[in-house]
């Protein structure tokens, strides 16, 4: 089977060695060029893989120009895999692989569909998740379901645990879909587009943390944007703190304060007064300045 491989991040690294594994290499990868990685915080370069087992490789900014179509037909496939890929795929695009064209979703469709729903998954406290194998249509992550695989999110969990859990789910995925394919029996099960959510593109600008929130919306906020996107921040004056880990802070003693102050110094860091008079204790932070902020200081949004 002639497969193009299209992808620019992790997941797209995972699922290349995973159908090389399985004696499965593409004609050709579709890859962003080096200088367009700014594109995705997680991006990974996938040329020497492609190049090392064999398949051609085409760099590209947009999936659906005229180039992109001509080299897909210059290797005449039976399939495309999307495995991160930003862009809308396109009719003629679609239309290339005479089997058709199958995307990956981290979220169980239909809910969930579109952009950052790693980090929408955790803020809105959904307590499971999917990850998904559809045929990709004329809508955004709205195509027929071929696998999915559904798994409980931990009331810990962590972006990068998260992101961790598709990857491993993703791995076994992708050549048992090919199979599938190959041996004609792969399904296609419509989604109830009635349950359908959509979540909107993320930015890193979008880290900036609301003291104001609870405790506990600032920890799962802290949890949900961290590694592997940009992060969560804060500032003191105008200077950047990157806040990575934190933990509720013991409610005794005590601290009565302005909302966002630092209250203490832990062991480990510095205690932040948060909107319901809780306080968290910050453990995992980086600043230019590589210290605590100073006692009773007061964290805001840097205007």
């Amino acid at each position: 089977m002639r497969i193009v491989f299209v992808g620019a991040v992790e997941t797209s690294r995972v699922a290349l060695e995973a159908l090389v594994r399985a004696g499965r290499p593409p004609a050709l990868v579709i890859t962003l060029p080096r200088e367009a990685a700014h594109r995705h915080s997680d991006f990974s370069d996938l040329r020497s893989l492609a190049r090392a087992c064999g398949s051609r490789v085409f760099e590209t900014t947009n999936i659906n120009s005229p180039e992109t179509l001509e080299a897909m037909r210059a290797v005449d496939p039976d399939l495309t895999l999307v495995i991160g890929w930003s862009q809308v795929c396109r009719e003629p695009f679609r239309a290339v692989a005479r089997g058709g064209s199958v995307g990956f979703h981290p979220a169980a469709l239909p809910r969930l569909r579109g952009r950052g729903v790693i980090p929408w998954t955790i803020l809105q406290d959904e307590q499971t998740s999917g990850s998904t194998l559809f045929w990709l249509d004329e809508g955004v992550d709205s195509g027929p379901i071929l696998l999915q695989r559904l798994f409980l999110v931990a009331s810990d969990e962590t972006a990068r645990s998260l992101y961790a859990k598709h990857v491993q789910n993703l791995a076994d995925m992708v050549p048992e879909a090919v199979a599938l394919i190959e041996a004609g029996s792969a399904p296609r099960i419509p989604q109830d587009h009635g349950m359908a959510s959509i979540c909107a593109k993320r930015t890193a600008e979008d880290g900036l943390i609301d003291w104001r929130w609870p405790a506990s919306t600032v920890l799962r906020f802290i949890r949900a944007v961290g590694d592997p996107y940009p992060g969560a921040f804060t500032f003191h004056g105008g200077t950047k703190i990157h806040i990575d880990g934190a933990t509720f802070l013991p409610e005794a003693p005590q601290y009565i304060g302005i909302v966002g102050q630092v209250q203490a110094y832990t062991e480990k860091g510095f205690a932040v007064l948060c909107g319901d008079g809780r306080c968290i204790d910050i453990q995992e932070w980086r600043s230019p300045l590589e210290k605590r902020p100073p006692m009773h200081c007061k964290l805001a949004d840097g205007r």
